[in-house]
């Protein structure tokens, strides 16, 4: 308990100061590599991702971590790699977060420095054990030399390495004499059947700190002569500050400044209750801008015509769908609307800075480091090696952290106060600047064959484009990041699906499981509807269309055992299934569920996942019922709607999310695969809405097409 503590309250050295004192180690051994390829279909990309081990002279094994840790167990999976390699104790490895650099690019992200897209495990597996397992031949080379053996009489194992006659030498002992040698280049990986670590159910490491509250989060951080701001923002999105009087929160008690920057007014305190208290007290003239006007109804209406109007890029186009949907003799179609969502983490946006005349020093939660460090350099006029950015434990990020507007609104303010200042948001703030899941109009058509199966698809979606607006793309660009779970793997001999991007208006930006959540929505409910209309087992239908996909196929048929398909359920309970895959993880989930006044009352889900290796099952499981409390949430009251520019819900009690007397029992099955490891942290969300849909359909009769799942649009379906 003692050492997991220690090891959970992470040191926050900057790029050079950690070179500079891993240098100053006499005996310390540190060690970068990289990998040769990146992964499979990631050809072009910048493929320069390195890890950084530290083995002190004390036998300290510390892991810079390249993933910020948000919830999703990264400060305990990736060390688990390591030290499956490294063959050490779990417990004698501890973590810092890594800083800004190339050296940290995410692989499957373009070589960015981004947490997120629940690459993690699948990023690090290989290049995590690479390191460890570098590493260990190093140390053994070492022995070696000194001991004047063939390294091939030695082995590694609990920390030391072991040779003839009895000799050994801690990691620490040989640390600076393996140091002075050449990486290898080639290293053999253990065989998953070798495996002491990895696989095994592994309590967290951060949980202890995180109890007793001892962890850092970016709302802790505290620099000397800190002072706090409280941030006044226009209503409207887009809209500017035409005019403020800042008489009245001048006088309040504890202000040291107010100050405008381009995002609002902002009150400076000794403390964060003054600056939020004095903020009330501005009077601020807004220039609403050109989204004054916005609303919601207005919002979707453009959307669905952008259907008709849009341009689309192609996503798949197998035969004439429209030529065999032209000639059947029974067609269904369906459109689906999915709504736009906050990401409501628990933390709520926070940032702490410190701008002097040549440097800034950043210190808070962030899933983005070294674009934040561009990004605040850029518009100070530093250069980026003058800044530093120290990140900190986030209190979920779901997306919403990789976006920094909070981060540069601290740094600006720092700047004209010439102080270190906290910025914190309230949670009216975060919901109502928060950068939206977008809404999205999805129109589905289907020829049916007379056994009732598809015999042609088609599927389009018109949808804001996130990616477009974070990496500032031309609005031609495709964007697959819209696109995910837009084509099933249902066997369907002529199809074409395609996408157009339309701005609704509303900034968005990555929501967990990003357009998963919204196309698994259209595709799983539609296909609920196309077994329905064939008079089929929801079930049964699938598995009638997933010959070709044996791996989707035996999770359905775990997932109906587990859930007890195909036999009644207690009276007035009702059941829905939705599958897919996603991440490289194929999962499904069944729904039952009651009526209750309208609104239907989720009583278990059960969750079957494929998803590959696992590092940590005990996280795997623990993200699945992240994703089922997060998914139900959005399938069941999640929706933020806009009037006149502004948006209509300000805290929990008008954007609902759900109790914990409201989380229903969830049963969740983890086949054993040896397939490589898929992503977890999302996929079980995007099954929550079109498994509630279809169970409604099971209870009611009625078709739910849009999200929120709520009494009055079921009444409306």
């Amino acid at each position: 308990m003692k050492h997991a503590q220690r090891a959970a309250s992470p040191s926050r050295p900057s790029r050079r100061s950690f070179l500079k004192s891993s240098a100053a180690f006499s005996g310390g051994l540190m060690v970068g590599f990289v990998l040769p390829s990146g992964p499979a279909g990631a050809a072009g990309l910048v493929h320069t991702p390195n890890a950084w081990v530290h083995i002190a002279d004390d036998n300290t094994i510390t892991l810079i971590s390249a993933r910020a840790e948000m919830g999703q167990g990264v400060y305990t999976s990736m060390p688990m790699l390591l030290a499956e390699e490294l063959n050490v104790d779990l417990r004698k490895v501890r973590v810092a977060f890594a800083p800004p650099g190339k050296a940290y690019g995410n692989a499957m992200i373009f070589g960015l420095q981004l947490t997120g897209g629940s690459t993690s495990v699948r990023e690090g597996w290989e290049r995590q054990r690479l390191a460890g397992a570098q590493v260990r031949e190093m140390l053994i080379a070492a022995a070696a030399e000194r001991w004047k053996v063939d390294a091939a009489q030695l082995r590694a194992e609990d920390g030391q390495v072991l040779g003839p006659n009895g000799r050994r030498a801690s990691y620490g002992e040989l640390a600076a004499e393996a140091a002075k040698l050449k990486a290898p280049e080639k290293v053999t990986l253990k065989d998953p059947s070798q495996f002491r670590i990895v696989g095994k159910r592994t309590p967290r490491l951060d949980t202890p700190a995180k109890v007793n509250g001892t962890a850092t989060f970016g709302i802790d951080v505290k620099l000397p002569g800190m002072v706090y701001a409280s941030l006044q923002q226009c209503p409207v999105q887009g809209g500017k500050v035409r005019s403020f009087d800042a008489g009245k929160a001048r006088a309040m008690p504890g202000v040291i400044d107010v100050v405008q920057i381009p995002d609002g007014v902002a009150v400076v305190a000794q403390s964060y209750w003054q600056a939020a208290q004095a903020r009330e007290q501005l009077s601020v003239q807004w220039d609403e801008g050109p989204n004054a006007g916005l609303n919601t109804a207005a919002m979707i209406a453009g959307t669905r015509a952008a259907l008709a109007s849009g341009k689309p890029f192609p996503i798949k186009q197998q035969g004439d769908p429209d030529s065999v949907i032209g000639r059947a003799a029974k067609v269904l179609r369906a459109e689906y609307l999915t709504q736009n969502l906050s990401h409501a983490p628990m933390e709520p946006m926070n940032y702490t800075a410190h701008v002097e005349a040549d440097r800034a020093r950043l210190v808070g939660p962030t899933q983005w480091p070294d674009a934040l460090q561009g990004a605040i350099a850029k518009i100070l006029g530093l250069k980026p090696e003058t800044v530093t950015v120290e990140n900190t434990f986030l209190g979920g990020g779901f997306g919403r952290r990789i976006d920094f507007d909070y981060a540069i609104q601290a740094a600006l303010i720092s700047k004209a106060v010439s102080k270190p200042v906290k910025l914190v948001w309230t949670r009216e703030d975060d919901m109502q600047h928060d950068f939206y899941r977008p809404l999205g109009v999805h129109q589905l058509a289907a020829a049916v064959g007379a056994d009732g199966k598809p015999t042609a698809l088609t599927w389009r979606v018109a949808s804001q484009s996130v990616t477009g607006r974070v990496f500032n793309l031309p609005a031609e660009a495709p964007d697959a990041l819209m696109t995910e779970a837009a084509v099933p793997l249902y066997d369907i001999p002529v199809a074409r699906h395609d996408a157009v991007k339309h701005d609704a208006g509303l900034r968005v930006g990555y929501w967990r499981a990003v357009s998963h959540n919204m196309n698994a929505f259209a595709n799983e409910s539609f296909i609920d509807e196309l077994a329905a209309a064939a008079g089929k087992d929801p079930v049964a239908y699938r598995l009638s269309l997933l010959e070709t996909q044996p791996r989707l196929a035996n999770v359905l048929k775990t997932l109906a055992a587990k859930a007890g398909w195909g036999t009644p359920a207690a009276a007035g309970r009702h059941r829905g299934v939705a599958v897919f895959e996603g991440y490289e993880t194929h999962i499904g989930a069944v729904l039952e569920i009651s009526m209750k006044d309208g609104a239907p009352q989720v009583h278990r889900v059960t969750v079957v996942a494929d998803p590959g290796r696992m590092v940590n099952p005990d996280t795997v499981e623990a993200q699945i019922q992240s994703s089922v409390v997060y998914g139900l949430s959005a399938a069941l009251w999640g929706e933020i709607t806009v009037d006149k520019g502004r948006v209509q819900q300000f805290n929990f009690d008008t954007y609902r999310v759900m109790r914990h007397n409201e989380v229903p029992a969830i049963d969740i099955t983890l086949l054993e695969s040896r397939e490589k490891p898929g992503g977890i942290g999302e996929p079980a969300t995007s099954l929550m809405a079109p498994a509630l849909a279809n169970a409604v359909f099971a209870a009611t009769g009625k078709r739910v097409r849009r999200m929120p799942i709520r009494p009055e649009t079921i009444a409306q379906a």
